[in-house]
């Protein structure tokens, strides 16, 4: 029993290591080629599959696609139709990992660990450790048969098995369990499939077994999006539902498919995991068929809560595109909402680097790609006003919402490119600030929050007053930057161990504030221009140098 533990905590291991380094080498590319690639239903079921075999875990596949979901890169049908390829997609690698080939393992461990010692690039690494993580994978599945050999002569597990074939629903619920407790359906698949193969498990008892690991695999998503919006939630409840319906179906005939699939592969490990893809490819072939009646029954059950200010689809409308006065004031409250997300965003980047929190981190990524749809969206619509004929005045107000739009767009980059990284620098080598160190970090923040409330009221107001605040704040800025890293010297040639291994990331925090802060400030240009209070250079005229000199 100790031996089974530790085998299939080993596979726990290996899977999380092949999704995070997954994660890390492609995260980025593998969530834009899924927002990307659902054109059609068919297209959104390979993409789905494909996901799911490169990441193996339709769990983070979910999470992702509820994500795109609820920020309407999305639509609901579409994203149900990735989640049953992911489905499909998490069958086929558990056939892949029972073909019995556990003698790569100790060659996947050894490439993956050399890899991953040898790699300098971050996505280099991230697929060392997903080469090192399925060995480690195939290497438990190989102790799983080792371990489950013995209790074959088990007497009571024989009888715990007995009474589970007696009463299939309590083994669906007791393998739907183990899922929900390992946050994995392939997991359990495996490890009934372990047990197929040292005939502890019956092939009905098995059938059975698969059914309740597909449906508590589906259970984790659906806990974690349930503080998410309704749009979000659809994808992961309907793939409950779906999983549900499927095994209410094929639990009272669980007995007939093992019956036929017997006839072509002897080998009842084998038999487990065809009856696994079976079942996902006519589950999904069903469900297909009927995506469009389905999706519209999970807009009834989940209906979307009704909000003036649910984005560009309500705000940013064609009606309005004759009136440019409605139209230019549509699209700077849509922005003022591009501006409230980076806000969020260097809050929640604050709050990381205090807590050493790396799901705030790990958030930014999605809040950056709602950064970049309304901005996409602002700018489009801008555009699509640009073709007409507008007044002087109208034109100029347009250049404006598109330039602070773009800045924004530019202040989503630097959080969740280049400030996130250096949290999560931070958070994985365990470091820490001087107490000085930190508190000037924090109060660099908070002025660079400020400063974005400030440009928020520029925006909208156009006054002049608060423009020159923000163009004077930016000398504030640099001041307030030489001086931390004037005390951070300091701190260091005082010897302060803290300081001594952040340095650093202090400074290249400080660099990253004072960019974020020049953005800030480019909404003041066009007022103070207009206003003749704006110099074209900050270089000093040569015939007053000339002058000066004399």
């Amino acid at each position: 029993m100790l031996d089974l533990i530790g085998a299939v905590a080993l596979l726990l291991w290996g899977l999380r290591m092949v999704k995070t380094g997954v994660s890390r080498a492609l995260g980025v590319r593998l969530r834009r080629w899924i927002a990307a690639s659902t054109p059609n239903r068919l297209m959104a079921f390979s993409v789905g599959l494909a996901a799911t075999m490169a990441l193996q875990s339709s769990t983070a596949i979910a999470l992702m696609t509820a994500s795109f979901a609820g920020s309407g890169f999305i639509v609901s049908a579409m994203a149900q139709a990735i989640m049953l390829g992911a489905n499909v997609g998490t069958s086929l690698v558990a056939r892949i990992l029972a073909f019995g080939i556990h003698w790569l393992a100790p060659l996947m461990i050894a490439a993956g660990v050399a890899a991953f010692i040898f790699s300098e690039t971050k996505s280099n690494k991230g697929m060392a450790r997903a080469v090192l993580g399925l060995g480690l994978m195939l290497l438990s599945l190989h102790l799983l048969g080792q371990s489950t050999e013995p209790m074959r002569q088990s007497q009571v597990l024989k009888a715990l098995m007995a009474s589970l074939d007696a009463v299939p629903v309590l083994a669906v619920i007791v393998a739907a369990v183990l899922a929900i407790a390992s946050s994995s359906s392939l997991v359990v698949v495996l490890l009934v499939t372990s047990l197929a193969a040292t005939g502890v498990v019956g092939s009905a008892l098995s059938m059975a077994l698969v059914l309740g690991a597909n449906i508590g695999g589906a259970v984790p998503p659906v806990l974690a999006t349930l503080g998410d919006t309704p749009l979000a939630r659809r994808v992961t409840v309907g793939n409950l539902l779906v999983r549900l319906f499927g095994c209410v179906i094929a639990l009272p005939f669980a007995g007939q498919p093992a019956v036929l699939l017997s006839r072509f592969s002897g080998d009842p490990a084998a038999l487990v995991v065809d009856a696994h893809i079976v079942f996902n490819i006519i589950l999904s072939v069903v469900v297909l068929s009927l995506l469009g009646p389905f999706s519209k029954g999970m807009q009834c059950l989940l209906p979307e809560a009704q909000s003036p200010d649910d984005g560009p689809r309500h705000l940013l409308s064609a009606d309005i595109l004759d009136r440019p006065a409605m139209a230019l004031a549509a699209a700077a409250r849509e922005t003022l909402r591009i501006g409230d997300c980076v806000s969020s965003m260097l809050e929640s980047n604050l709050e990381a680097l205090r807590k050493n929190d790396t799901k705030r981190c790990a958030s930014l990524a999605v809040m950056d790609d709602e950064v970049d749809r309304l901005n996409n969206a602002v700018k489009f619509y801008l555009a699509r006003l640009g073709r007409t004929a507008l007044e002087q005045k109208d034109e100029k107000r347009s250049a404006e919402i598109i330039a602070y739009a773009t800045n924004l767009e530019h202040i989503g980059d630097i959080v969740d490119k280049n400030l996130r990284e250096l949290v999560e620098k931070k958070i994985k080598h365990q470091l820490s600030f001087s107490d000085e160190g930190a508190a000037e970090i924090e109060a660099f923040y908070n002025v660079t929050i400020e400063n974005l409330r400030v440009a928020q009221s520029v925006l909208v107001s156009g006054d002049e007053k608060l423009a020159r605040q923000l163009v004077e704040a930016k000398l504030d800025i640099r001041h307030l930057e030489e001086r931390s890293a004037a005390n951070h010297m300091s701190r260091l040639r005082d010897g302060h161990v803290d300081s001594v291994q952040t340095s650093s990331l202090h400074l290249d925090i400080l660099r990253d504030l004072k960019r974020i802060n020049a953005h800030i400030a480019a909404i003041a240009y066009p007022i103070l221009k207009e206003s003749g209070v704006l110099r074209e250079s900050r270089l000093v005229d040569e015939t007053r140098a000339e002058q000066a000199q004399a």
